[in-house]
């Protein structure tokens, strides 16, 4: 199939990219910077997903679109929500307006696990009115979806906006690693490769319609997660917690709040966490 990928150069997206491309599908990657791991099998287009001729062109002719694009940080979201109404929902209404206008047949959509929270601020606030969007979209247009509800990913190409990224980046210069929430908050991190590979497995006719939760197989404390950060570095990393409770995350589930009920897809093959985090270290080392 021909697949747009929005958003393709970015963490997530870029492995999606590359999943897409090694299962054979055509692959066009639309951004606002050129991909750093673009494959030569694939195609780039740089431009803003606000820019509605741009984004139609490089839609048409499409099977499949897919849109990673968006302000995913909390804090930063926090701080630019005209920002965040602008490319989270405008953007996302110029992806869809042109998936209806050129009869794109699946619409899939990177929303977050914060659409069941009260938390995560004005990030949440524009996952949820995205999706609403989306979903009214299939009722009046018939403009097929998946809407995939990501949990707290990490793993290689991530950078300073992922939580796990700077905690080894914080213990391998500075020997310590602050974290500003609770010690015992759960999160349930999924390597963002398993989360590229169940990205794919959503094609299929019976993930159509459908909002799928893509999270790790089980909840880890922070502290737990830190502790073995500590371990796997062989140092003695100092832990500071600030107990911070400003910042919009959520403590021990985001589930407080209850939109359309969505499907959770969990592959029975997976990244160990150890390993995942053994690979974001030698990358860190060798980036040094």
């Amino acid at each position: 199939m021909n697949i747009t990928v929005f958003g393709g150069s970015g963490f997530l997206g870029s492995h999606v990219c590359d999943k897409l491309t090694e299962v054979g599908h055509a692959v066009s990657i639309f951004d606002l910077n050129e991909s750093k791991w673009l494959k030569k099998d694939q195609s780039m287009v740089v431009g803003d997903i606000l820019d509605l001729k741009a984004v139609e062109n490089v839609i048409s002719g499409a099977d499949v679109v897919f849109n990673f694009a968006g302000i995913a940080d909390l804090e930063e979201a926090m701080n630019k929500p005209r920002e965040t109404v602008e490319v989270n929902i405008l953007g996302n209404i110029n992806i869809l307006e042109s998936c209806k206008k050129l009869n794109v047949g699946r619409y899939v959509f990177a929303s977050t696990v914060y659409v069941y929270s009260r938390s995560g601020g004005f990030y949440r606030c524009s996952k949820q009115a995205s999706e609403a969007y989306i979903e009214n979209y299939h009722e009046q247009y018939g403009l097929e979806y998946t809407i995939l509800r990501y949990g707290s990913l990490y793993g290689s190409r991530s950078d300073k906006g992922n939580a796990i990224y700077n905690f080894i980046a914080q213990a391998i210069k500075e020997k310590k690693i602050v974290y500003d929430g609770s010690p015992d908050a759960l999160r349930e991190y999924i390597h963002v490769e398993d989360a590229a590979s169940a990205s794919i497995e959503i094609l299929k006719p019976e993930y159509a319609n459908e909002n799928v939760t893509l999270t790790g197989h089980q909840s880890m404390r922070v502290k737990d997660l830190l502790h073995m950060i500590q371990e796997i570095l062989g140092e003695n990393i100092q832990l500071d917690f600030n107990h911070r409770t400003d910042l919009g995350h959520y403590d021990i589930t985001p589930y407080s709040y209850v939109p359309k009920i969505g499907k959770k897809l969990a592959s029975p093959l997976h990244i160990d966490m150890g390993q995942g985090l053994i690979q974001l270290v030698e990358e860190q080392y060798n980036n040094k």
